[in-house]
């Protein structure tokens, strides 16, 4: 319990704390005022910050060994896409060749034209969808031109290259390779 005259200091004390932190909120709210005030005056603003704290934070991020490494096995898959997609598209353009020079039953020739098949909607869609992944996967795995090309140009030089490596021509690289 607490006497009279203990009870009248503590309330004195707590009206000076009051007092104390009153005046300490009125001096940083001045002080935060100055700041805003010195950092128009230099030009600088919120966004100007934002943008500095993010350059630095991905800076930062791109110099962990974790996302080096990431880095590196993403575009390693990249390369190996962009190499499984070539070998999709020698498929199709073999497929197409086989199906153009050999009859099974009856000919392809006489069910469909190879010219009407290469305008429907159908082909024309899978033709996009391939060149936009092929053009994607070049652009996200870097150092291949992302303009390498229409979808038959890609298709003949893949097929070249297969023909060239099956006829027991002069190997290339790996890069060299995928760079067809």
């Amino acid at each position: 319990m607490l006497s009279e005259e203990e009870k009248e200091e503590l309330k004195a004390e707590l009206v000076q704390l009051e007092d104390e932190i009153t005046t300490l909120r009125q001096v940083l709210s001045a002080k935060e005022r100055h700041l805003v005030e010195i950092k128009q005056k230099l030009g600088m603003n919120l966004m100007n910050e934002l943008k500095q704290n993010f350059s630095k934070s991905w800076h930062d991020m791109q110099t962990t060994t974790a996302y080096k490494k990431t880095h590196e096995t993403l575009s390693h898959a990249g390369q190996k896409a962009t190499a499984a997609f070539s070998n999709v598209g020698t498929a199709i353009s073999k497929k197409f060749g086989d199906m153009r020079s050999h009859s099974i039953g009856y000919s392809i020739r006489h069910s469909i034209s190879m010219p009407a098949m290469r305008n429907s909607p159908t082909f024309k869609s899978f033709e996009e969808r391939v060149e936009t992944t092929v053009t994607s996967l070049k652009t996200k795995v870097g150092g291949m031109n992302p303009n390498g090309g229409s979808f038959e140009e890609v298709l003949s030089s893949t097929a070249h290259a297969s023909a060239q490596s099956l006829s027991g021509g002069s190997r290339g690289t790996k890069e060299e390779e995928l760079q067809c």
